[in-house]
């Protein structure tokens, strides 16, 4: 039963230090009910030389299956870098039924042995952190075939530079978010009075897909300023004030409609064609339940925590649907692309089929671009940045987003003579050339 519960431990150490991203908000109450696990990760958090952590336990019920009382200095709380990480897997598989409460490589918290005898059964600690660094907090259970049932008040905070008295309860990575959610927020709407003054002075030219397009602006720089406050509060007050709520209503409208945008500009929806056929719905129609079950999984991931037991499947899900989507966005532009060389060779308006084949083309770079470094880039700053500079990653994300919807407007535009639709005699014989000799091969 030892080397079982050092298997999992293991198990779960490498895997949610492998998904967990620094805590949303750190002042947070858990409720843990007839847990076996080992180990359980409560939150992750990057610590100054000024941080400190408090911890709250109340109604601890410990029940063991032999029906004797466990030693209570085998459950209790401590801290772990992830640079010591590799040291306590050691000294684990050294020794499997080794206690990771008795490592020299964790920051000893507190026991169950200091608890206050029943009924209450509660405990309030809380430490300085005295070596600055990115820590996870953890609860372990070496007691073998007990079950432990509680309640849990966690407080993770830094001390402000200019006042010691004000506490940052975001993460050192994570305390310059505000402001840059801020800042992209007024770059979109700024973005979106623009759209709307271009939109307005070329109405002849105006189709629905533009007006979508000023919807997705909107949700976007709402999604962001939603984002500023929620962070904002976290880290004034601990908790989100319900913009978490907002936060998760306007992502869910801000991502659903970027994946239809993309779709139906791929298609050439409403300014090339005025219908869907039946293989482009059905994109749509896979598409946004998608992003639905994505949104849910987004819900669960940031409201509750590592520390429920299903945390881990919930990441996967997201991920997969995730790379569902980004993979069926572009069938239509592919669709699209192969359908205008078709019909180059049958209307006779080569100029005007190779400027929109171009387009495609270009369109299909950019949105290949944007998945890849929205996904692998972003995730590689996240994994290699230090913990202090892990709002690096966000700006590099939001950067990105803001270069593709600049990108994306700019190409499909409402102009009432645009340049790809200009056309005399000499372009029309070189486009023919061209629509010959160029496969636009992907």
């Amino acid at each position: 039963m030892g080397i079982t519960a050092s298997t999992n431990a293991v198990a779960t150490l490498l895997l949610l230090f492998f998904f967990i991203s620094p805590s949303a908000a750190e002042i947070k109450t858990l409720t843990i009910t007839s847990d076996t696990r080992p180990m359980i990760l409560l939150e992750k958090f990057g610590f100054t030389h000024t941080g400190h952590v408090s911890i709250s336990v109340s109604s601890v019920f410990v029940v063991a299956s032999g029906g004797s009382q466990p030693d209570p200095s085998r459950l209790g709380f401590f801290l772990l870098s992830e640079e010591s990480l590799l040291q306590v897997l050691i000294e684990i598989q050294q020794n499997p039924s080794f206690c990771v409460l008795d490592s020299r490589y964790t920051t000893h918290l507190f026991t169950f042995r200091e608890l206050s005898p029943p009924p209450s059964a509660s405990a309030n600690h809380t430490s300085p952190v005295t070596i600055p660094n990115e820590y996870s907090l953890f609860f372990a259970n070496c007691a073998p075939e007990t079950s432990v049932s509680m309640l849990v008040h966690t407080e993770l905070y830094n001390l402000d530079a200019d006042s010691e008295h004000s506490r940052d309860y975001l993460s050192a990575g994570q305390t310059q978010l505000p402001t840059l959610y801020s800042l992209f927020s007024f770059a979109y709407f700024a973005f979106l009075a623009l759209w709307i003054y271009i939109c307005y002075s070329n109405k002849l030219s105006l189709h629905r897909i533009h007006l979508l397009m000023a919807a997705l602006l909107l949700m976007k720089a709402l999604n962001l300023l939603s984002a500023a406050e929620d962070k904002h509060y976290v880290k004034v007050t601990g908790t989100p004030h319900g913009w978490d709520v907002l936060f998760y209503i306007f992502q869910f409208f801000r991502v659903v409609l970027l994946f239809t945008v993309i779709v139906l500009v791929g298609t050439g929806w409403s300014f090339l064609k005025p219908f869907l056929q039946e293989r482009e719905k059905k994109v749509l129609m896979i598409v946004i339940p998608l992003q639905v079950l994505a949104n849910v999984a987004s819900v669960v991931i940031g409201e509750t925590g590592p520390f429920i037991k299903d945390w881990v499947t919930w990441n996967q899900v997201f991920l997969l649907v995730d790379i569902i989507c980004c993979c069926a966005i572009i069938f239509p532009i592919v669709w699209s692309i192969r359908s205008l060389r078709e019909t180059s060779k049958t209307d006779g308006k080569a100029a005007r089929n190779l400027a929109k084949l171009t387009l495609f083309r270009q369109f299909y770079i950019v949105v290949i671009g944007y998945l890849y470094f929205t996904r692998i880039v972003v995730f590689a700053l996240k994994t290699i940045a230090a913990y202090k500079y892990q709002w690096v990653s966000n700006l590099a994300e939001e950067a990105a987003s803001l270069a593709f919807y600049v990108v994306m407007f700019y190409m499909f535009r409402p102009v009432e003579r645009n340049e790809y639709f200009v056309l005399d005699e000499e372009e029309e014989e070189a486009a023919e050339i061209a629509l010959r000799d160029e496969e636009f091969e992907l």
